[in-house]
C-alpha cells in the first residue's frame, strides 16, 4: 500500500505549488481533458467556419479587391469576438474562475527578460530550420517522384487556402498609419486572442490531468495545426511550446503575449524590410548555403539551451525563496 502512496507523492511533486493550490481549490464543472477539446473545436469552428463565412459574406471571396483596412478591422473583431471572448467564457463557466485559470497575474521582470532573450534566439534558430528543411525537401523531390507528387499537394493545399497571398494582402502597407494597423492586425490581436485561448484556458485545463510538460506540447501540437502552414507546423509547435512552457514557469499570460507579440512583429518587421515572409516560405532563398545554414543553427541551439538553464535556474530559486 506505501508504494503507490510513493508514486503518488511523486507524481504530485511534478506540479508547482501554484498548479496545486489551483487544482485544489478549483472545482471543474465538467472534465477538464473535455473542456480543452471544447475550446481547442469551440474556438476553430467560431473563428475558422463562422468568422471565415461571415467574411466571405460581407466581403465575398476576392478579398484582394475588397476594402484593405475594412477586412483588417474585421479580422481583428474576429480574433476578439471568437477567441477571445469564448476562452473568457469557457473559463468562466466551466471553472467560474477566469483570472486563475487564464493566467492573469503580474509578471516578473527577471523572467520577462529571459524569455525576451530567448525569443531573440528562438525565432532565427528556427528560421534556419526551415531554410534547411526546405533545402532537404526540394533535394528529395529532385530524386524521388513520390516526394515531388507530395510536395506539390502540399503547395496545392496551400494555394487552396491562399494562405500566402492573403497574408500579403493584409500586410502591405503605404503610411505609418497602415503599418501600424498591421501590426496590431498581425501582431498584437493574435497574441492577445491566441494566448488566452490557448496557454490560458486550453493548456490549464490540459495541466487539471497531465503534467505541465505534457500539457503544454499537447497544446502546442494544436497551436502549430490550428495556423494551417505545413511547411511551417514543426517551427509553431515549437514557438507554442516555448509559450507553454513560459506560461507555467511565470504563472503569467502576460509573457506568452509578450513572447507571441514579439514573434509576429519580428515577421512583420522581416516583410516590410526584405519584402517576403520567410516562415510562409517553401523554397530556400538563392543565396542560400547549407553548411553555413547548418552551424548558424547549431551555435543558436547551443545558445538557446543555455537561456534555458539561466531560466530554469532562476526559476528553482524563486520558488525556494517563496516556499
Amino acid at each position: 500500500m506505501e508504494e503507490p502512496n510513493k508514486e503518488n507523492e511523486q507524481e504530485e511533486n511534478q506540479f508547482s505549488p501554484e498548479i496545486k493550490e489551483v487544482k485544489k481549490s478549483i472545482v471543474p464543472k465538467i472534465h477538464p481533458v473535455g473542456a480543452a477539446f471544447i475550446g481547442l473545436f469551440g474556438g476553430f469552428f467560431l473563428y475558422q467556419v463562422v468568422g471565415g463565412l461571415l467574411v466571405a459574406a460581407v466581403f465575398g471571396f476576392d478579398l484582394e479587391n475588397a476594402p484593405v483596412n475594412s477586412v483588417r478591422l474585421m479580422t481583428i473583431a474576429g480574433q476578439i469576438l471568437f477567441i477571445l471572448v469564448p476562452a473568457l467564457l469557457f473559463a468562466l463557466v466551466f471553472y467560474e474562475d477566469v483570472t486563475h485559470i487564464i493566467r492573469f497575474n503580474a509578471p516578473n521582470w527577471v523572467e520577462i527578460l529571459l524569455f525576451v532573450i530567448g525569443i531573440f534566439v528562438l525565432s532565427p534558430l528556427l528560421q534556419s530550420y526551415v531554410y534547411i528543411q526546405n533545402f532537404f525537401v526540394e533535394q528529395l523531390a529532385n530524386k524521388f517522384y513520390f516526394v515531388q507528387d507530395l510536395k506539390e499537394l502540399v503547395e496545392s493545399f496551400n494555394n487552396l487556402l491562399e494562405l500566402e497571398k492573403g497574408y500579403e494582402f493584409l500586410i502591405k502597407a503605404d503610411s505609418i498609419l497602415e503599418i501600424i494597423l498591421v501590426v496590431i492586425v498581425i501582431a498584437l490581436t493574435p497574441a492577445i486572442c491566441e494566448e488566452v485561448m490557448f496557454r490560458g484556458f486550453i493548456q490549464r485545463s490540459f495541466e487539471f490531468k497531465l503534467k505541465p510538460v505534457w500539457a503544454a506540447f499537447i497544446t502546442a501540437i494544436f497551436f502549430g495545426l490550428y495556423h494551417f502552414n505545413i511547411y511551417g507546423t514543426i517551427p509553431l509547435i515549437a514557438l507554442g511550446f516555448y509559450f507553454g512552457f513560459a506560461a507555467y514557469i511565470s504563472n503569467s499570460i502576460f509573457i506568452p503575449m509578450i513572447l507571441h507579440f514579439i514573434n509576429n512583429f519580428l515577421a512583420v518587421m522581416i516583410y516590410f524590410i526584405v519584402g517576403e515572409d520567410d516562415l510562409l516560405g517553401t523554397t530556400t532563398p538563392p543565396d542560400f548555403q547549407l553548411a553555413s545554414t547548418v552551424m548558424t543553427f547549431f551555435i543558436l541551439l547551443i545558445l538557446f539551451s543555455g537561456i534555458i538553464v539561466l531560466i530554469k535556474y532562476y526559476s528553482r530559486r524563486k520558488l525556494s525563496a517563496s516556499g
